[in-house]
């Protein structure tokens, strides 16, 4: 789970500028997660059809387990959005209904959003920022999450191998100290974290009104245009369909 979310350069498949995965996971966010265009029938076939491109980022980073699990969660939950949840009723349809429509709505920007974390580092993604004149308020704070969830996830394992040692555990002897022992921890280590990193940022010249040089090289390239023209037909799909040429 970590690896999904810490940045590998040297396994990073295809190199595409960040502004590129933000423009992809947006574009994700507001017709999967949103549901923008899901009354015209051409615009859901359409986010089906690109809720694959972050599995394919995936797998061209040679993260094939994270992307196999993904893309076969997504199928089941969307397999069953089609065919299994028109015909049932009652309860049943309220439970499973409710778990696809979470499921196949946000899976997608989560995963390119994962994919983003796992395959930018932080520096790119602020020269990106800088690039688009985006204020120092959003920058920080964007730039300082890149680092906190990976850094997390270094101290829940780490408490997981210390509670273990201790046999406590859902199951073990000591199940009753569960919460206690992991959770509270994880919340101090939480609040720690985010000061801690914030402090770092600002150290390190974010906060300053000098404009900020950067040995990063971003810009677009071939691999950009071509992921940029798979998200293109589906915003045209939305367009046309608003305007009552398709439906």
């Amino acid at each position: 789970m970590a690896g999904l979310f810490t940045a590998d350069i040297e396994n990073r498949g295809l190199v595409l500028d960040p502004r590129t995965k933000l423009i992809v996971m947006i574009t994700l966010v507001v017709f999967a997660l949103g549901g923008t265009g899901s009354d015209i029938e051409t615009v859901r076939y359409g986010t089906t059809a690109l809720s694959i491109l972050p599995l394919i980022l995936l797998m061209t980073a040679k993260q094939y387990k994270k992307a196999a699990v993904f893309g076969i969660l997504y199928a089941i939950m969307k397999s069953a959005e089609i065919f299994l949840v028109p015909h049932i009723t009652g309860v049943a349809l309220s439970i499973i209904g409710l778990c696809c429509l979470i499921f196949v709505r946000l899976m997608p920007g989560l995963i390119m959003g994962a994919y983003m974390l796992s395959s930018t580092t932080v520096s790119e993604f602020i020269a990106a920022m800088h690039r688009m004149h985006i204020p120092q308020q959003i920058t920080i704070p964007l730039s300082v999450m890149f680092r906190f969830f990976p850094t997390v996830l270094e101290e829940f394992a780490a408490i997981n191998t210390a509670m273990k040692m201790r046999d406590i555990r859902i199951g073990g002897k000591n199940a009753g100290k569960f919460i206690e022992y992991r959770l509270v921890p994880l919340m101090v280590c939480s609040v720690n974290i985010g000061s801690e990193l914030s402090a770092a940022a600002l150290t390190r010249g974010l906060g300053t009104k000098v404009k900020r040089t950067n040995i990063c090289k971003i810009g677009s390239h071939a691999q950009d245009i071509a992921v940029l023209l798979l998200t293109t037909p589906l915003h045209m799909l939305w367009i046309l369909g608003m305007i009552g040429v398709i439906t």
